[in-house]
């Protein structure tokens, strides 16, 4: 499926791409232009586990909710490159546990997940209403955290041939070098990996994380026309979208990506 890309122009702006025209439908993928926090964090942060002021994170916040104004609920997660999915509720939607995927069937629910580099992965099945997250680590990839997240979503209801997937901004096979070990890894425990990465300079390796998580989820049966592709590599426009890579492995301010069914 083509991407209904749209972003708010101004580079003082707030910025979000959006994946799918439908009205009921919340989400997008948030960049890191229009907000007020400072230095490594500039300027739309919106994480406030990172070391950036509180002030300038409720700031961000308050600038985004009179973009996107039904962000009220959003269910977040305290991420840690694994494949556990938590359902969100609007009775445990404010718990942040440890994981890195959400789903929800509960309408007003929104879902948001934190990157800087990783791949954040939004699902919906619009015909049920039910809607999933997840963040794509290198780790959560090669447990295929997007066959649990699309798995998630069928245990509540959900049809995996009515899923639609879009993949936001992310480091592309332009900027994602590795260990050439972790390319060998990649290549033994993914099907199909080794025809998303290429050889780097001596011992080094290049891997397509968005590549490879599209194949995982059409693996776990997703139409290859239901899943879309959205913005650009993060380390290639890091002046639009926080980048751990473009930082020198520093720490950074997070964008977050969203996604649920209004109420």
């Amino acid at each position: 499926m083509e991407a209904h890309t749209e972003s708010s122009p101004a580079s003082s702006a707030v910025e979000i791409l959006r994946a799918w025209p439908d009205a009921a439908l919340c989400h997008g993928f948030i960049g890191r232009t229009g907000g007020v926090s400072t230095g490594a964090f500039a300027s739309m942060n919106l994480s406030y586990w990172v070391g950036d002021d509180e002030r300038a994170v409720d700031a961000n916040w308050e600038r985004l909710r009179r973009e996107a104004p039904d962000l009220k609920l959003v269910a977040r997660l305290n991420q840690v490159h694994g494949d556990v999915i938590h359902a969100a509720t609007r009775d445990t939607a404010t718990l942040r546990p440890a994981g890195d995927g959400l789903v929800t069937a509960e309408p007003g629910v929104i879902l948001g997940i934190y990157t800087a580099d990783c791949v954040p992965a939004l699902m919906v099945d619009s015909k049920r209403k039910i809607a999933g997250a997840f963040h794509g680590g290198w780790r959560g990839v090669i447990a295929d955290i997007a066959g649990a997240g699309v798995r998630a979503m069928v245990k509540l209801g959900a049809r995996a041939s009515d899923i639609h997937a879009a993949m936001g901004p992310s480091i592309g096979l332009c900027c994602f070098e590795v260990d050439a070990e972790l390319g060998d890894r990649f290549a033994r425990e993914i099907a199909g990996a080794r025809s998303h990465t290429r050889a780097g300079r001596p011992g080094k390796a290049f891997i397509d994380l968005r590549a490879v998580v599209r194949d995982q989820l059409e693996r776990a049966g997703l139409a290859a026309a239901n899943i879309a592709s959205v913005g650009p590599c993060t380390r290639c426009a890091s002046d639009r979208f926080f980048s751990r890579r473009a930082a020198g492995g520093m720490t950074t301010g997070l964008q977050m990506s969203y996604v649920g069914f209004d109420a």
